[in-house]
């Protein structure tokens, strides 16, 4: 499921947008879920009280707040939601960079244009989704893309989940169960009882240990060195990362 949130301060656009989603879903057979605001002071009640988007269409000029400011706000609470700038104006283009805003989209919106953005956002999403984890962690359920993990340790039945941001998020559970959801993805190894690592961000290999990219040094079990080596460069060759 797909959540799609949009604000405007003119009901008109507000009604338009529910219907080219309405036909949307429909014609491309989306399961799609949107909520609309009036006013980027709602949208934001909203998100502070834990609502979540995959989506955002936000207006540029609205007022009280507009919709760049409003989007400041919102990446205080969500780094990953792909926020779509609205306008009749190409003026505000450039500072839409600075809240990683995924297009901005000049009125009127016609049905063709907006379903090529729809697809490719669409699309976006759902490829993350599919190379994402869900955590239940004591911040509550989190999501985060595999490529944000840099490696995992366990202290009896707690799971310490490393990103790359140098985050981590703590999560009871198994490694075992962890390690069996990630095999199919290719990229993470488990080199030692206690550790799952990430083999896109491993820095150095020695006899003794592995060296991650911030700079953590993973034990290497006695006996144990060819093996992870050779699975280690077999992964590089296969991606085409130079060797020499």
């Amino acid at each position: 499921m797909i959540r799609i949130g949009f604000c405007d301060d003119d009901l008109s656009v507000l009604n338009e947008l529910q219907v080219l989603l309405d036909r949307y879903r429909v014609e491309r057979n989306q399961e799609i879920d949107y909520t609309s605001f009036h006013s980027p002071l709602d949208l934001l009640a909203a998100i502070e009280g834990g609502a979540r988007f995959d989506v955002l269409l936000l207006d540029v000029l609205m007022p009280g707040e507009n919709g760049i400011d409003a989007a400041a706000e919102i990446r205080n609470y969500d780094r990953d939601v792909k926020i779509i700038f609205l306008t009749s104006s190409p003026e505000y283009a450039v500072q839409s960079y600075s809240v990683d805003a995924y297009f901005y989209q000049l009125k009127p919106i016609w049905a063709e244009s907006f379903y090529r953005l729809m697809d490719s956002v669409l699309a976006t999403c759902e490829k993350e989704q599919a190379d994402s984890l869900i955590l239940r962690c004591k911040s509550g359920i989190t999501r985060i893309e595999l490529k944000q993990l840099e490696y995992c340790e366990v202290i009896h039945r707690t799971l310490f989940l490393h990103l790359t941001s140098g985050k981590v998020l703590e999560s009871i559970g198994s490694l075992d169960e962890l390690c069996g959801h990630l095999e199919p993805y290719g990229n993470f190894l488990r080199p030692h009882r206690s550790y799952l690592i990430n083999l896109d961000y491993v820095q150095n290999l020695s006899a003794r240990a592995i060296t991650m990219s911030c700079l953590t040094e993973i034990p290497i079990p006695r006996g144990k060195y060819n093996e992870i080596k050779n699975v280690f460069l077999e992964y590089a060759f296969q991606n085409r990362q130079v060797m020499i």
